[in-house]
């Protein structure tokens, strides 16, 4: 079902409907327009439209409920014992940064399960692993505000642990001997000063289905990273994804 009329037509145009590359148009007579001029005449229509408006925050109220007493309460001040397991079982975070121009930055994070550590009630501490040196959450939060966000998952568990804090870098030689993963230390340690910790529902990954595997796709439907960014850039040499897989273990 098409949502405008030119929608429609454009489509007819596109697959060649009503013969070649014309469009034929019936309302009292046969008017034949060209591709080029049809799309012109689209794209002037769509310009006299009213823009879509964007919603401001006295906007949203009218949109969204507000949230139950249980909703805003479960936001919690530290760590507590449910909170510390889960980040116990967790192999895998996603960290979010912002920069001093305001922009944000979002990184996967992985380890063996409870890479990142507990180190009290109010502080995790992050191991830095082997990546590809942007460096674009460290610079963020050395530049930055400091401020970070997690979202911690574990596979099989729809709910995710979400921790906000703020961050600051180091590289004690002590502590990066502590967090020995992969047969290799951490190059930096990230430590968390938490100040609110929650669990998130698991409605996005009940819809996502995101744990079965049925959603699972086999990786040959892609081409290898190492594959796309040379065509992306032409720079280096392209790899296959066995190629990339073996290069990987070597530097986990």
């Amino acid at each position: 079902m098409w949502r405008h009329p030119e929608e429609r037509a454009l489509a007819r145009v596109s697959n060649g409907d009503g013969g070649g590359s014309s469009f034929k148009a019936r309302k009292g007579a046969h008017l034949r327009m060209t591709q080029t001029d049809f799309a012109v005449t689209l794209a002037e229509t769509f310009e006299r439209r009213k823009p879509v408006t964007e919603l401001a925050a006295s906007d949203l109220p009218t949109i969204y409920p507000k949230p139950s007493p249980r909703v805003v309460a479960k936001a919690r001040p530290e760590i507590d014992t449910h909170a510390k397991k889960f980040i116990a079982m967790s192999p895998f975070c996603v960290l979010a940064t912002s920069g001093s121009d305001g922009s944000v930055d979002a990184s996967p994070r992985g380890g063996n399960p409870g890479f990142v550590h507990v180190a009290g009630p109010n502080q995790l501490l992050m191991p830095d692993r082997s990546g590809n040196n942007r460096i674009d959450s460290f610079r963020n939060i050395v530049e930055g505000s400091g401020f970070v966000q997690l979202i911690f998952f574990v596979p099989g568990i729809d709910e995710t642990l979400r921790v906000g804090g703020k961050g600051k870098l180091s590289a004690e030689p002590d502590l990066l001997a502590s967090m020995v993963e992969f047969g290799k230390p951490p190059r930096a340690v990230l430590s968390i000063d938490v100040h609110e910790c929650y669990f998130h529902c698991g409605k996005a990954l009940m819809r996502a289905k995101l744990w079965s595997q049925e959603m699972r796709v086999e990786r040959a439907v892609l081409p290898s990273i190492s594959e796309v960014i040379h065509d992306q850039t032409k720079l280096g040499e392209p790899e296959s994804q066995a190629e990339v897989v073996a290069r990987y273990k070597t530097r986990l």
